[in-house]
């Protein structure tokens, strides 16, 4: 009985969160100046930090087991607040993808197309990353980690810049430091 109610509240939540990630209204990107006003910095090193596994044995190992779970707790919430913002990432690059993929420069349009494709990777990691980690916040024991994301938002990233430094590489650091 109580894993079919753990089951049906995990449909739910996935229903919820699909929802959410497919009809979330964003606000049009037209221009490469429109990056650094939609987006929110994701400091890489530490979403990477929180979600390591070898930091997870290193807590686990070195903390009583009722402070592991409220820190770990706490760690998967601060890694929600990345994996949100890469997302809310993903979808500005994704726009910015569509607008450089229809460039009659084909250098432009190829950098375009390879954002956008990276862009709904990083959007589809990213509903998963999600699921992933409130079961983490609710059963901290549990053995779920999104590092893919991370590995998945540092390559969106740097696709971003590739395409900036095409279209116009003085801005090129401005977009990188609001990613």
């Amino acid at each position: 009985m109580t894993f079919a109610v753990v089951l049906i509240a995990f449909a739910i939540l996935s229903i919820l969160l699909l929802w959410r990630f497919t009809s979330s209204s964003h606000t049009a990107v037209r221009r490469l100046d429109d990056i650094v006003g939609h987006t929110r910095p994701v400091d890489v090193l530490a979403f990477r930090n929180l979600t390591d596994p070898d930091e997870e044995l290193f807590l686990r190992a070195n903390l009583l087991p009722a402070e592991f779970r409220s820190i770990q707790r706490e760690r998967m919430r601060a890694a929600l607040e990345y994996v949100q913002g890469a997302a809310a990432n993903a979808a500005v690059l994704l726009q910015v993808g569509q607008l450089a993929a229809q460039s009659p420069d084909f250098r432009i349009a190829q950098a375009g197309q390879q954002l956008l494709d990276d862009a709904v990777r990083v959007r589809l990691y990213s509903l998963l990353a999600i699921t992933k980690l409130y079961v983490r916040i609710a059963v901290p024991e549990a053995n779920l980690s999104p590092v893919r994301l991370v590995e998945r938002y540092e390559r969106l990233s740097t696709l971003a810049g590739d395409l900036v430094a095409v279209q116009d590489p003085a801005r090129a650091a401005q977009i990188a430091a609001a990613l």
